[in-house]
């Protein structure tokens, strides 16, 4: 596929790295020459150094021969004007951009084709308070991700000695869970992907990635640790748009909820914009504020502000000040290493969430959705299975005789409305939406040439 990627960022490059070793043709637009030459010397991608809303500069990059435009600058304008540019001169089959902006958002009839261009709409504001409001919502998980309409969750989990699975096999949870459909899909042990079987012994401090419905989370982490009691009242550092987003949707869900924001003028705009939130003026890494408002009541402190070190001190410090849970949103991909070691329960990566999103429509066959894991070494991928036996290399066969590519197995099943946990002599139907984890994303394509159907398919 033909790519012309516009902004060389966080998101910008990190999609590169994605899309450069899978048979894609990527030419990346952006005006700072050090970015660019660093991207050359490191991938097999083209460069354009210029104004990515400029037609000249389109051009050169020859956006006419793109099957995708993917504009993920800084300036929400730059990239809708540059879908604008891309529809009307060059014809761009598809155009992907990144849109912050509330005020944009609240319009979203001005994203169509006889107005402002742009085939898919990114938000990432939207997606890391969707991503937060998960991990709140299950205590003591590290990673929540919804497939099929919320049908099934994958999610990790910590081995700790106190589980009652810890340090017995896999096939074990059945036992002890005999009515929870329930799957674990993947082990990472120091660092180190194990795609388990029954006999897989489960040890402190795994990292488990377990499939179930929703209903069954609960139970599940249960087995693999002590349940940490049900999240109530919750702090958040920062006022902006993922801060503000958070509040409103952790209110409406009954949650107890104090916001902390150092501007003046942004929290008199949330004490008139929030119902039931307390608004608080002030600086979250201030200890006699914490002190005041009850720190160490929290069940989690959330530091979302624009600042990567203001949310790293303010987490920390709140974690020492007794609150039981902390996060912390990070930009920077060196800072989460950091962070790991320094008592932060959850590093929240917002260019890693957006990928995810933005992989889902760059992704051949019928992908409905992908999510990066482990930092972006493994996937998981919702596919739709089309065909039949004589036209399709999955429909029709049972999972055993797939020819899967190694490190990737099938968690789950989900035909209709019913999940399905595949055994070996599952056989994959029509129209199932099929989850599939891989270890090692290298293995990407391999699976998206497995769901093509042959020629004789409409």
């Amino acid at each position: 596929m033909n790519i012309v990627i516009l902004g060389a960022g966080q998101v910008g490059s990190s999609l590169a790295r994605n899309l450069a070793n899978e048979d894609n043709d990527i030419t990346i637009i952006d005006n700072d020459k050090l970015a660019l030459r660093e991207l050359r010397e490191k991938l097999d991608v083209h460069t354009q150094k210029g104004y990515a809303s400029h037609p000249d500069i389109l051009e050169q990059a020859k956006v006419n021969d793109a099957d995708m435009l993917i504009a993920v600058t800084n300036s929400d304008e730059v990239n809708m004007v540059a879908c604008q540019i891309a529809y009307s001169l060059f014809h761009t089959p598809t155009k992907i951009a990144r849109v912050r902006a509330a005020g944009y958002l609240q319009h979203q009839e001005l994203f169509q084709t006889d107005k402002i261009p742009i085939d898919v709409l990114i938000s990432p504001e939207q997606l890391i308070t969707d991503y937060i409001y998960r991990l709140i919502q299950n205590p003591g998980t590290l990673q929540v991700i919804e497939f099929a309409n919320g049908k099934v969750r994958l999610v990790s989990v910590k081995a700790f000695h106190e589980g009652p699975l810890v340090g017995h096999p896999v096939d074990a949870l059945s036992e002890h869970l005999p009515e929870v459909k329930v799957r674990v899909v993947a082990i990472f042990r120091d660092d180190r992907a194990i795609i388990p079987n029954g006999d897989t012994i489960i040890e402190a401090n795994d990292e488990i990635f377990v499939m179930a419905s929703p209903q069954h989370i609960r139970a599940v982490v249960s087995e693999l640790r002590s349940v940490d009691k049900p999240y109530k009242r919750i702090m958040i550092a920062g006022g902006g748009n993922v801060g503000r987003r958070l509040a409103k949707a952790l209110e409406e869900g009954r949650y107890q909820v104090k916001i902390i924001e150092k501007s003046e003028e942004i929290a008199n705009q949330l004490a008139e914009t929030l119902n039931k939130a307390i608004v608080l003026e002030g600086d979250a890494a201030d200890e006699a504020l914490l002190l005041e408002e009850n720190i160490s009541d929290m069940d989690i402190f959330c530091a979302l502000t624009n600042d990567d070190e203001a949310n790293i001190l303010s987490a920390m410090l709140a974690k020492r000040l007794g609150a039981s849970k902390v996060m912390s949103l990070i930009n920077r991909t060196g800072y989460v290493d950091l962070i790991e070691s320094a008592n932060i329960d959850h590093a929240i990566s917002p260019h890693e969430i957006t990928i995810g999103a933005l992989l889902t429509y760059v992704r051949g066959g019928d992908i409905i959705s992908v999510h990066s894991l482990r930092k972006g070494a493994a996937e998981v991928i919702e596919v739709v299975a089309h065909g039949d036996s004589a036209n399709s290399r999955v429909v029709g066969r049972k999972r055993k005789d797939l020819k899967l590519p190694p490190g990737a197995t099938i968690g789950a099943i989900v035909r209709g409305d019913e999940v399905i946990m595949p055994h070996h002599d599952t056989v994959i139907e029509e129209n199932d939406h099929v989850i599939l984890f891989l270890a090692d994303k290298r293995y990407i394509s391999a699976v998206e040439k497995m769901f093509q159907v042959g020629v004789g398919y409409i």
